[in-house]
């Protein structure tokens, strides 16, 4: 990890180059900027729908609006610095935002693994324990659990952070789309390459820690429904476990493909990576809350009445 200190300089703002071989880049940024837009108005719905019916203040709804707020943080934390390179052309960013935006984004990737790890929760205590499950998991336990998650996730990108700081740049250059740990990194003087196992073993830590969580939990809860008697029972519960199925395919599909596929030796090109990565990033954000609105039936049945409201007779 030594440093290359000769052509250290300091850096105040940073060139980000990772749309420079992309063509129609105006076509491009108005698709993200459509999808940005409509990520976040879906997630506020949710939000909104659920904090204004009393009857929706359980924890299943907790946990979805813990992972609303996670996906606008995950998609703002990108979104309008590549929608602005895109369609304005302006690629320069000053180092304190360039900073902030590596750590808003990774504290949202860390807390999208957390989110949909206790959402798993819910399920498995909600099928497991059904007649238990208001004295195991009550509003308040909920809101302990989410906001100990977000002080894990905050330590965690506490530890990342620390190992970037101190560092010196040679580069004012970030060769991806947006300020991420290893586009920093990359612009520093030091042999990255420790620093990049230093991340992986976090990050599979995390990923595969979380992931088995959840495959664990389905397991208990596949054998929980095979043992009942009730054709009724089996398909409400199948359909309660499908949306969250979908939810955990979307973010974890991506994560692994992008992240352990190019640690064991696939070699992916500058194109592939970057959408990769815009589709981990707005997939998800803009999925999820489409996913509860159609097949949560309370917020679906709260759509239907507003719109019976409002639509002229």
């Amino acid at each position: 990890m030594t440093s290359q200190n000769v052509s250290a300089k300091i850096i105040s703002e940073f060139v980000i180059s990772g749309f420079d071989t992309v063509e129609h880049k105006l076509p491009i940024g108005i698709v993200l900027l459509v999808v940005y837009m409509l990520a976040m108005l879906a997630n506020t719905a949710n939000i909104c729908f659920v904090a204004t019916d009393k009857r929706l203040h359980q924890p299943m709804y907790i946990f979805l609006c813990n992972l609303a707020l996670v996906d606008m943080l995950y998609s703002s934390s990108t979104c309008p610095s590549m929608i602005s390179i895109l369609i304005v052309g302006y690629k320069a960013i000053s180092y304190i935002p360039c900073i902030l935006q590596m750590c808003a984004f990774h504290l949202s990737c860390v807390m999208e693994m957390f989110a949909i790890t206790t959402m798993a929760l819910d399920r498995l205590i909600a099928i497991s324990n059904p007649l238990r499950y208001h004295s195991i998991l009550n509003t308040t336990r909920t809101a302990v659990i989410v906001v100990l998650l977000w002080i894990v996730a905050s330590a965690i990108l506490t530890v990342v952070l620390a190992t970037v700081l101190p560092l010196p740049f040679c580069s004012s250059t970030i060769q991806y789309i947006f300020c991420e740990y290893a586009s920093i990194l990359r612009a520093t003087c030091v042999n990255p390459n420790p620093y990049f196992n230093m991340i992986s073993t976090v990050t599979f830590v995390l990923l595969f820690g979380t992931f088995s969580f959840i495959f664990l939990s389905y397991v208990r809860i596949v054998i929980t429904v095979l043992r009942m008697k009730s054709k009724g029972d089996k398909k409400k519960m199948f359909h309660t476990c499908f949306t969250h199925f979908l939810i955990v395919v979307c973010f974890y599909a991506s994560m692994f493909i992008r992240i352990v596929l190019t640690r064991i030796g696939v070699v992916l090109t500058l194109e592939e990576r970057n959408g990769l990565m815009v589709g981990s990033i707005l997939g998800p954000s803009l999925i999820n809350p489409f996913i509860y609105c159609f097949r949560t039936k309370e917020i679906r049945n709260k759509i239907l009445r507003i719109v019976s409201k409002v639509a002229p007779e």
